[in-house]
């Protein structure tokens, strides 16, 4: 088997640059997927929230045969929250594609990938996508890519980069520019061509030691833990004796493996061995992890560790203790909640989970509020109930000083929410770097901002912008603290007794602020049941009912008026939240509440 042609690259875009789709008629046209089977939703983000959501958060791979090659693709996410997917997914290629929308040019997060993709020494090849948009204009993003490469520090080999044109929805790629409003090539056969020529063969020994990296991992209720890794060297094959190693001064562990795999389209096929230069799944090891080598006992050759960027936000995770309290969920205890986060420390590389001196509070540090709040998505569908706080950056000591992470944002909006949006990032600290128009109405603001600053900015920028902005941050680098950054500027409505909400309680609370819930929803003491329209917080009597009488007053009694409540996601309320406050997550809601439910509770705890 270690005669097979194969190339494995990875694909990198930004958010709905149109990664998936390409993916995906890559598998068609490469005859992976019968004309019949053509599936309406996207193959290879399968995932309950990446459907939703349209994003691609998990790094998967998938396999295409083309004139007699293997080529391992490896969708990595455009997030810089997945990080920790990304560094992983990088470890096992070498090449690079890098989608870039013919409209929008490189952004952030394709930036944040490539420059990982960069110092690895991977050479990169540019397919500007939608080039049949209207707005598109492909000569000026290969411009922007070559000065991005640039920036980040890319060597003279990997600045020669090969161009090809493409429109993944329509399914055709070409070398040359052709006239708009046209089909410039007949189908995918010049990004194909071009990977052949450009990604570089595998130079492994497979007689020599056994040398796989493990990268990513996978659970089978049937075989446990199944390992995915490229092999750099040696061959595998199944009931062989192997040993596992953290690193060249980590400890060894000595097993077996069970099932060699490899990746067929999407079809995962039992191989009887696999070469240097495959993506091969393996069973049978417990113990098994990401970064560590699977290596031959007789002579062990390990690889160096994975590293991954550390995290830069934190936040509490706690039992839930509201009176409403496991109503709603099947997991509510601090063990189970715990076992569920050891669980997800074995696959999310990036995450780290300590316990605190507080009994049923954990600590849980992630790559970003994005990266956080998905795992609470996840842990939500699957029954559990939790409370959480608000997100706080993890500082570092450098030389004695505190530095805080700092954050490099891409707003991109119309030109008369300029103001408010410049204002807006100026009050929290940010830094102008650099500012464009595009000549249609549209500006790009470039900003370096505090980590802190972008806690609950997103809802105020839809605001600001009418819903027509588009925002996006990447960690950039650790400086020293900035100061003092404002918090919310309205306060809250708290309940002030247990019970069910009342319309007659919400006509008359309308006019103090906007509600967060609606009639016949269960309220406590000390649960925040709205924005207050004043900057102070105000307790208030969520379940009053009217006085029944027996007399009758002539005319027509007013009716209630009252505005829509505010929905609130999970999103939405950990952005929200102030430091002495909580989100109630269950299954089915989504609650606001003070961390201390007893008005006397808070005034100590104030003090």
């Amino acid at each position: 088997m270690s005669h097979k042609q194969i190339r494995n690259i990875a694909i990198i875009a930004h958010v709905d640059h149109g990664k998936t789709t390409m993916v995906d008629q890559l598998l068609r046209q490469s005859g992976t997927f019968a004309e019949h089977e053509k599936v309406v939703d996207t193959v290879m983000d399968n995932n309950a929230i990446e459907k939703e959501r349209g994003i691609t958060i998990l790094a998967k791979n998938c396999a295409v045969s083309w004139e007699g090659t293997h080529i391992n693709i490896v969708d990595t996410p455009g997030h810089a929250d997945f990080g920790g997917e990304v560094e992983r997914a990088l470890s096992m290629v070498d090449g690079v594609v890098l989608l870039i929308d013919a409209q929008e040019g490189p952004m952030p997060q394709t930036r944040f990938v490539t420059k990982k993709a960069l110092a690895l020494g991977l050479k990169p090849i540019v397919v500007v996508n939608k080039v049949d948009k209207p707005g598109a204009n492909p000569d000026k993003v290969v411009n922007a890519a070559f000065d991005l490469f640039d920036k980040l520090g890319a060597t003279d080999e990997q600045l020669d980069f090969p161009v090809v044109y493409a429109s993944g929805i329509n399914g055709w790629s070409s070398l040359e520019e052709g006239p708009p409003n046209e089909q410039w090539g007949p189908d995918m056969s010049a990004l194909f061509n071009t990977i052949l020529k450009h990604v570089p063969a595998q130079k492994g020994d497979p007689a020599a030691p056994l040398q796989l990296q493990i990268s990513a991992l996978d659970f089978s209720t049937f075989v446990g833990r199944i390992g995915v890794g490229r092999i750099s060297q040696g061959t595998i094959k199944p009931m062989m004796d192997v040993v596992v190693m953290e690193g060249p001064d980590g400890k060894a562990i000595k097993g077996r493996i069970n099932q060699v795999l490899t990746f067929q389209g999407l079809e995962r096929v039992q191989a009887t061995e696999a070469g240097p230069g495959e993506i091969v799944l393996i069973n049978g090891i417990a113990d098994i992890g990401i970064g560590v080598t699977i290596t031959d006992p007789t002579n062990p050759a390990p690889l160096p560790m994975l590293k991954v960027d550390e995290p830069t936000l934190t936040m509490n995770f706690c039992v839930n203790t509201s009176p409403l309290a496991g109503r709603e969920g099947k997991y509510v205890t601090s063990r189970q909640i715990w076992d569920r986060l050891q669980k997800e420390l074995q696959h999310n590389v990036a995450l780290r989970v300590k316990e605190t001196d507080e009994e049923g509070i954990f600590e849980v540090m992630g790559r970003g509020e994005l990266h956080l709040t998905i795992l609470l998505e996840n842990m939500r569908r699957e029954g559990y109930e939790l409370a959480v706080s608000k997100p706080r950056v993890v500082y570092k000591d450098v030389d004695g000083v505190r530095h805080e992470p700092i954050e490099l944002v891409t707003a991109d909006i119309e030109e008369q929410h300029q103001g408010g949006v410049m204002q807006a990032l100026g009050e929290r600290k940010g830094e102008l770097v650099n500012m464009e128009p595009d000549g249609r109405g549209r500006v790009r603001l470039e900003y370096r901002i505090p980590a802190r600053g972008l806690i609950g900015f997103t809802n105020e920028f839809l605001n600001l912008t009418r819903g027509s902005g588009l925002i996006s941050n990447i960690f950039d680098s650790y400086e020293p603290h900035k100061g003092d950054i404002g918090g919310r500027k309205n306060g809250v409505l708290i309940s002030m007794d247990d019970g069910e909400i009342f319309t007659y309680a919400l006509g008359k609370l309308d006019d103090r602020g906007r509600m967060f819930v609606k009639a016949n929803d269960p309220v406590y003491e000390g649960m925040i049941v709205g924005i207050h329209s004043r900057d102070n917080d105000l307790v208030v009597n969520a379940t009053r009912t009217k006085q029944l009488t027996n007399f009758r007053v002539s005319g027509k009694e007013d009716a209630i008026k009252i505005t829509p409540p505010i929905e609130c996601t999970l999103e939405y309320g950990v952005e929200f939240i102030e430091d002495d406050e909580l989100v109630e997550i269950t299954p089915k809601s989504i609650r606001l509440r003070k961390r201390y439910l007893k008005e006397s509770e808070r005034k100590r705890a104030g003090r």
